[in-house]
């Protein structure tokens, strides 16, 4: 038992350690409801009010991240139909020059394929492109069983002017990625 209990320890020195070597602020894995998103959005509010980034900067890491986190809770699947929890992992680091959110969540394989095509659509388009598209969603379609009209990946590709990098992974661990 004390040497499970020094492996943690030791477990838990070594990721703090690569957290502060990749100024990672935040890691969790879990339920993502509104009460969590609410709870990181706070902590992350308060910890880019204590950095020298501008206003406007901090404006689009928070919403970008309220975004990730509705995706989440809106969007993931459970392993199991008796399951409901909307698990995901959600990260937020510092880079040289931008902040990176990455998070995670199970979907199901029979929405893979619409989301791949959404991703790539959404990839291949500049600026103006995303913002007819953004236009054309909100016109055409129409409010989901899960709550949305595909409009949050859109938005996070406008507001940051970069690419969504993602992975698809099969897998039946409770961790897939997509980021």
């Amino acid at each position: 038992m004390e040497k499970e209990k020094q492996g943690f320890l030791d477990f838990a020195y070594q990721m703090y350690k690569t957290m502060k070597t990749n100024e990672i602020s935040l890691v969790y894995e879990g339920e993502v409801t509104q009460e969590i998103t609410k709870t990181f959005t706070s902590l992350t509010e308060k910890s880019l009010s204590k950095s020298a980034e501008s206003n406007a900067v901090q404006k689009k890491v928070f919403n970008v991240m309220v975004e990730c986190l509705q995706n989440i809770s809106k969007h993931a699947d459970s392993l199991t139909d008796e399951d409901e929890e909307r698990r995901g992992i959600v990260m937020v680091s510092k880079g040289d020059d931008s902040y990176n959110i990455i998070t995670g969540n199970i979907i199901k394989n029979e929405r893979v394929a619409g989301l791949q095509e959404s991703l790539e659509l959404i990839n291949s388009l500049d600026k103006a492109g995303l913002s007819t598209l953004f236009k054309q969603q909100i016109k055409e379609s129409t409010i989901s069983e899960k709550g949305g009209a595909g409009l949050g990946l859109i938005d996070i590709a406008k507001k940051t002017g970069s690419k969504l990098t993602y992975q698809l992974k099969n897998s039946t661990s409770r961790c897939p990625f997509l980021s």
